[in-house]
């Protein structure tokens, strides 16, 4: 599990098709690597990776091709910047909100403007994650958990401050930008146990949810 707080800045060392997977090489910057051992997980802009090699500042992990095509890790190129933080403990503070590091889909940010010193971002999410994204609530973009502002259709918005710009890479974003996002768990668990009380499979939604005594 993550909390969506960024520690490190780091970037591609290596993206190489090993048989028919691959092996990522990351080079991690600032992050402290003395605490981790082969089997421990980082998640790389919020993809939750196996750490296969290690070597003071650098770490490889194999990567499925269905995890490639699941997210935009396909997108990487030899330096190419990203977020990363380590599995969090027990004993450590959540101060971002609970990420799992299994990426829901692939989103690109739409526009991009300045407001005051922020930065307001409009993405798209993909139409079948779309309606777990709510105003006021948590979304993992590129493994850095961010507070939704609006939401309309498969289109919401974030507003990123200077500091967020300076500690991950959300500052280097382009319009297209292909990003990894993740919806919140608990969105997801509500949905599926509304639906464990029906016999049928119908999604979420304001009347399946006042029915049920969410209204």
């Amino acid at each position: 599990m993550f909390t969506g707080i960024i520690e490190a800045i780091g970037s591609v060392a290596k993206l190489q098709q090993l048989g028919s997977d691959w092996r990522l090489t990351i080079d991690t910057g600032k992050l402290d690597l003395s605490d981790v051992v082969l089997g421990d997980s980082i998640a790389v802009n919020g993809c939750c990776l196996t750490v296969v090699e290690l070597k003071e500042n650098i770490f490889s992990a194999d990567v499925s091709n269905e995890s490639m095509r699941c997210t935009a890790l396909g997108e990487f190129k030899d330096g190419t910047r990203v977020n990363l933080e380590k599995a969090m403990l027990a004993s450590g503070r959540l101060g971002g909100h609970i990420v799992s590091g299994h990426v829901d889909g692939v989103g690109s940010l739409v526009e991009s403007s300045e407001d005051g010193a922020s930065v307001r971002l409009v993405y798209e999410a993909p139409k079948e994650i779309a309606k777990y994204i709510a105003a006021k609530g948590s979304v993992c973009i590129d493994g850095a958990s961010l507070t939704v502002n609006e939401v309309s259709g498969q289109k919401f918005t974030v507003n990123v401050i200077p500091h967020t710009q300076i500690e991950t890479i959300i500052g280097d974003y382009k319009v297209d930008q292909k990003v990894n996002l993740e919806v919140d768990l608990i969105a997801r668990y509500l949905e599926r146990l509304l639906q464990g009380t029906e016999s049928r499979t119908e999604g979420l939604n304001k009347d399946f949810l006042a029915k049920h005594g969410f209204g």
